[in-house]
């Protein structure tokens, strides 16, 4: 049976808060992204996989975190620029109406302040404290975190993940973004499916199929006007073949991508299609945490540490897979 995955990387004002520039439009965008999505979800009954920064989840702070190994710096806009913009700074109103949802969603974690792990500045103390910063206010809401998705799928430190319950993460797509990924999955006929591996660390990596607002701007007002949407396009058609193949497809974006109703409008003839396909065909929608216990029962693993292994029913052990 093949299956279907969103996930979302939910972050407000954190994802943007080290670029010396932050896109206006998308930091201002969070909030109505977050509660148009969950509006979208609720009306086609779709779960996704949220992976929230941590901080979203506090009531306040001092803006400091002086017990927290980050670089210098890396907190000052949160006490200058953003000073009294508690609305880019915290989110547990957000977190409420996600936990609220009649949909099964999935909590996932997305660092604590979005810290790149693949960067060479970022060493295993940070990259732990992260995450074991993220998972004690994830304990305090009374949730346990499974996935972990990388900020800017920049993966490191991979190793650390298992030492603080992260049994599954989002791994790399193959398939590049924008115009260039078009043409590979039309022109070259590329397949948009992926196949969750489980890596070195017992981790299942579960990669990204297609980001779907990585083809934008005056390119995409001139197709869209032409042909049509053609990250619709794009997504039906993995869709497709996920039902036809018994494959995974995996599509991920930014509750900030949805800026104007244009971007409703993509995300809304996306799920409407996906939720037509299922009604008619063998077809479910996962998130992460789903298809990484699918897995680990297929292993025998259960819930416990995760032992590497050889082949299994729905994926191969790879270490030299993509993430």
């Amino acid at each position: 049976m093949g299956s279907v995955v969103v996930s979302l990387d939910a972050e407000l004002g954190w994802g943007f808060h080290d670029l010396a520039e932050p896109p206006t439009e998308r930091v201002e965008a969070g909030r109505r992204g977050w509660s148009t999505c969950l509006d979208l979800f609720a009306e086609y009954d779709v779960p996704a996989t949220w992976a929230v920064v941590g901080h979203l989840m506090l009531e306040s702070c001092d803006g400091r975190h002086a017990d927290h190994p980050a670089p210098e710096g890396w907190f000052r806009r949160e006490r200058t620029d953003w000073k009294d913009r508690k609305d880019l700074r915290f989110g547990a109103d957000l977190v409420d109406a996600l936990l609220d949802s009649e949909v099964d969603h999935e909590v996932a974690s997305h660092s604590f302040s979005h810290v790149l792990f693949g960067r060479p500045e970022t060493d295993r103390v940070l990259a732990a404290a992260e995450l074991e910063r993220s998972v004690e206010i994830a304990d305090e809401w009374g949730l346990s975190i499974e996935t972990f998705v990388f900020p800017r799928n920049d993966v490191g430190h991979l190793d650390v993940l298992p030492e603080y319950g992260i049994r599954a993460y989002r791994g790399a797509s193959p398939t590049r973004d924008g115009v260039r990924g078009i043409f590979d999955t039309t022109v070259r006929n590329r397949s948009l499916l992926v196949e969750p591996t489980v890596d070195d660390h017992g981790l299942v990596n579960v990669p990204a199929s297609l980001f779907l607002f990585g083809f934008e701007g005056p390119v995409r007002t001139v197709t869209e006007s032409v042909w049509g949407d053609p990250m619709v396009v794009q997504a039906r058609r993995g869709i497709d073949e996920a039902a036809q193949r018994d494959g995974l497809f995996h599509v991920w974006f930014h509750p900030n991508n949805l800026t104007n109703p244009r971007d409703d409008k993509r995300l809304r003839a996306i799920l409407s299609y996906l939720d037509r396909k299922r009604r008619t065909s063998p077809l479910e929608v996962e998130t992460i945490g789903e298809v990484a216990r699918r897995i680990d029962q297929a292993r025998g693993v259960d819930g416990g540490s995760i032992p590497s292994s050889g082949e299994v029913d729905g994926a191969t052990t790879n270490p030299d897979s993509r993430v």
